[in-house]
């Protein structure tokens, strides 16, 4: 039997449609949601992401604002920009978007943001508080995934939750985020002996090593929900996950599509922190 697929399209419409309705009650308080994106370069899948998020800001209601840098910027100018930012009490999220060309240091970039404006949660204060399951803002695509999960109707209470990657970004807050949901968590990585058979073993198995197809459906026990994160262009530039979508979707109980699936769901879930750090900044 074939697995049902969760559209990451149609759930982060209706996340930002409630998103819409908070933004408007802000602004009838005389409070202006506003995040402001940072590129810097010219890398086009970086492009696609920030134009995405632009799309989510406008749907929203979320003002929005990009400063495009050049290549050549320097992380002393970067910097300058962030503290500017930081300062400026009209906006309420700082997004500076990665990779970041080579003569910037990403880590003294990340630790620049203000924590309470930084709403890709990326700050080791918001990292920590992440650990000590007590997040200000929840880190985007893990804080997605859950909300995949979750919409499934299967609890995570209890479940064996598999983890392919350990990555700052997704792998590692995702255990986070699983085990806070009293799910028992395993983190697979390159060094992982017996990847398949830990595979296996998972009720839930997120995926996000950004190899193409590397997970297939002999690794997925029967009826597990499988939530792909990873987006790869093949050789014939064919958009695939880290899953092989043909052979799991005929195991599982419940998969995410490549594309249409985690990725609209982590835009939603960045328009959710910049929504909440707005209420915070403004006492409501």
């Amino acid at each position: 039997m074939a697995a049902t697929v969760i559209s990451g399209k149609d759930l982060a419409k209706k996340v930002k449609d409630n998103l819409k309705t908070d933004v408007e009650a802000l602004k009838a308080k005389g409070v202006e949601t506003c995040l402001v994106v940072v590129i810097v370069g010219d890398d086009p899948a970086s492009r696609v992401y920030v134009n995405n998020k632009k799309k989510a800001c406008e749907e929203v209601g979320i003002k929005s604002i990009e400063y495009a840098l050049g290549a050549d910027t320097s992380e002393e100018e970067l910097l300058k920009l962030i503290d500017k930012l930081n300062m400026d009490k009209s906006v309420n999220g700082i997004l500076v978007q990665l990779p970041l060309p080579k003569q910037i240091n990403e880590d003294k970039v990340i630790m620049a943001i203000n924590p309470e404006k930084d709403v890709d949660a990326f700050h080791p204060v918001n990292v920590g508080k992440i650990m000590t399951g007590n997040p200000d803002f929840m880190p985007c695509t893990p804080a997605g995934v859950i909300k995949l999960i979750e919409e499934t109707g299967i609890d995570i209470a209890g479940k064996e939750c598999v983890v392919v990657g350990r990555s700052n970004i997704v792998g590692k807050p995702q255990a986070m985020l699983l085990l806070a949901k009293n799910g028992t968590v395993t983190i697979c990585h390159s060094r992982t002996k017996d990847l398949e058979e830990v595979c296996r073993r998972a009720d839930i198995l997120v995926v996000a090593v950004g190899r193409p197809e590397m997970i297939k459906g002999s690794a997925i026990k029967p009826g597990a929900v499988v939530i792909d994160v990873g987006t790869n262009r093949t050789e014939a530039k064919k958009l695939v996950g880290d899953v092989e979508f043909s052979s799991a979707s005929e195991v599982a109980s419940y998969i995410t599509p490549v594309p249409g699936g985690v990725g609209p769901m982590t835009i939603a879930m960045l328009m959710e922190n910049t929504v909440k750090a707005a209420k915070v900044q403004a006492g409501i």
